[in-house]
C-alpha cells in the first residue's frame, strides 16, 4: 500500500496509483494525479466531462463503463481520447475518476473482491491452464491458439482473422515492451476505429480482447 499527497491531503493508492477506496475521490485528487502523469496543462473542461461521466456511470450501474461506451457518449474517437489521456483509457481516463474496471467484478451484495489474486485453473481438453480470480492467463507464456479459441467461445465471439490479427499485435507488443499495450496503441497498429474494436470485443478490450490474448490484468505483477 502507498499514498499519494497533494495540497495536504493524502490519498491510500494502489502498486498502479489507483484509490484504494474510491469514496475517497475528490476532484483534488483527479488535479494532482493529472500532474503525476505528466499531462500538459492540466484538467480541462473535456477531461472533467468524461471523469464524471465515468463516475456517475458507476454511481447509477455499479461497473466502470467500457471505453466504447465512454466514447460514443461523449462523441469522442479514439484519437481523441487518446489525446485527452494520452496514458490510456484504464490508466487515465479511469484512474482520474477514481474508478477502474476491477470495481466491475465486485459482488454488489455486499462481498468484497479478493484483496490478492489467487491462482485457480481452468481446464480445457487435454490441457490446463492458470488463471487468476478475474480470469486473467497468470503466465503470458502458457498461451496458444487454442486458449484463445476457448476464452472467446466463453464470450460468444467466432474468431475471424481479423481477430487473430489483433490478438496477435497485442502479444507482439507485449512482447517487445513488456506492458499490455493501451486501446489506443492496437487501435493505431491495426489501423482500426473504436467502433470497428466495439464490433469485434463486444465485452471491452480489457475485459475481452487482453483476457483472449492472454495478457495479464495491469493488476497482476508483470
Amino acid at each position: 500500500m502507498a499514498t499519494f499527497a497533494v495540497n495536504d491531503k493524502t490519498y491510500e493508492i494502489d502498486d498502479h496509483n489507483f484509490l484504494t477506496d474510491r469514496d475517497a475521490w475528490d476532484e483534488n485528487f483527479a488535479k494532482g494525479m493529472a500532474a503525476k502523469l505528466n499531462m500538459p496543462g492540466g484538467l480541462r473542461e473535456d477531461h472533467w466531462k468524461v471523469i464524471r461521466f465515468i463516475r456517475n456511470a458507476f454511481t447509477e450501474t455499479g461497473e466502470c463503463p467500457l471505453v466504447y461506451q465512454t466514447c460514443k457518449t461523449n462523441g469522442l474517437t479514439s484519437k481523441t481520447l487518446k489525446d485527452l489521456f494520452p496514458t490510456g483509457y484504464l490508466r487515465g481516463a479511469c484512474l482520474l475518476a477514481g474508478i477502474s474496471y476491477q470495481d466491475r467484478i465486485v459482488n454488489y451484495y455486499g462481498e468484497a473482491r479478493p484483496k490478492k489474486p489467487t491462482a485457480v485453473s481452468t481446464e480445457i481438453p487435454e490441457k490446463t491452464y492458470r488463471i487468476n480470480v478475474m480470469g486473467f492467463l497468470v503466465d503470458p507464456g502458457e498461451w496458444d491458439e487454442g486458449y484463445a479459441w476457448h476464452r472467446a467461445q466463453e464470450m460468444h465471439i467466432r474468431l475471424t482473422d481479423t481477430h487473430w490479427r489483433i490478438i496477435n499485435s497485442m502479444r507482439e507488443i507485449y512482447k517487445k515492451t513488456g506492458m499490455v499495450p493501451t486501446i489506443f496503441e492496437v487501435c493505431e497498429k491495426n489501423r482500426i476505429e473504436l467502433i470497428e474494436l466495439e464490433n469485434l470485443f463486444p465485452s471491452g478490450y480489457h475485459r475481452g480482447a487482453n483476457k483472449i490474448a492472454g495478457l495479464p490484468s495491469i493488476f497482476q505483477k508483470i
